[in-house]
């Protein structure tokens, strides 16, 4: 079945005249009448009954529908098609761990917005292993992660930005007073572990290293529910400096802790990118992250 049969059956249906059909198509008649003898062949029956004014079948009266349906999506496919060709429309497919903020992106997001008269966004999360299968498979153009779980030799990195890690706590916890808390401090304390961070067994083997029982901490499984735990005073969590928490929680330098992470940028080599996804990249390679950083410190 070719689309321009669809179109020729759709306008004959339409002016129930062949001749006004084929002036709607631009097209000459016999050409369109040939047109729809071959679809009633591969649909195994006639469409009209050629009758003055022509009439649709029972056959006709049920294609119809479907027919149209199936030309408005083509359509709307080679619209689409269309626009992102020319820029108009952006689409841009980005996977990130879980332990990357997503408020890191909000602001180059915008700058993005202004570029396209329309951008779509699709978002993916996984852990480091999934953000490298998304890359792999198509799903995600780029990839944003502290590192990845794959040794695919077509992954590009590009480092972001590097920033160490934060003792959070309860706003009305003891340690909140202090400006800074020493290692020994966490020993008597409930630690809650971000299982979702590619560093949490980095952390665990830092603290390990000082003596803190960590064997005996609770595994968390987001930062939605890491969040609500602190904020019950369950317990305290050492998190990366650019993850975000509420005011009701303080952030406090932990001296001795020695933790830090580089986050990095990940696209396919030698694939093609579509125009959002490298304006993307751009703005995120040249971006001011240390600057950035410093905004965001305190708290």
């Amino acid at each position: 079945m070719e689309m321009h049969q669809v179109r020729y059956f759709l306008s004959v249906a339409r002016t129930l005249n062949f001749t006004k059909a084929a002036d709607d198509c631009n097209v000459a008649q016999p050409s369109l009448t040939r047109a729809i003898k071959q679809l009633e062949a591969e649909l195994g029956g006639d469409l009209f009954r050629r009758e003055r004014p022509v009439q649709l079948t029972e056959l006709g009266q049920r294609m119809q529908p479907l027919l149209q349906q199936c030309f408005e999506a083509a359509s709307g496919a080679r619209s689409l098609a269309a626009s992102l060709k020319n820029g108009e429309v952006g689409a841009l497919r980005i996977a990130l761990t879980h332990s990357i903020d997503l408020s890191l992106l909000i602001p180059y997001l915008d700058q993005i917005k202004r570029q396209f008269n329309r951008l779509e966004f699709r978002f993916l999360r996984g852990d480091s292993r999934q953000v490298g299968e998304y890359l792999k498979n198509g799903e995600a153009e780029l990839g944003i992660a502290a590192e990845l779980g794959s040794d695919w030799d077509r992954l590009d990195a590009w480092p972001l930005f590097t920033e160490g890690f934060e003792l959070v706590v309860n706003g009305h916890h003891a340690l909140a007073s202090r400006d800074t808390v020493e290692l020994e401090d966490l020993r008597s304390e409930q630690l809650l572990s971000r299982r979702y961070c590619e560093h949490a067994d980095r952390i665990d083997d830092s603290l390990r290293e000082h003596g803190l029982g960590v064997d005996r901490k609770h595994d968390i499984c987001s930062e939605r529910d890491l969040i609500e735990l602190i904020e019950a005073d369950i317990g305290v969590a050492v998190v990366p400096h650019t993850a975000t928490m509420p005011k009701t929680l303080k952030r406090r330098t932990v001296d001795g802790l020695d933790a830090r992470r580089t986050v990095h940028l990940y696209g396919v080599a030698g694939r093609e990118r579509t125009a959002v996804a490298s304006a993307v990249m751009r703005i995120l390679r040249g971006a001011d992250w240390q600057q950035f950083l410093a905004k965001d410190a305190g708290g």
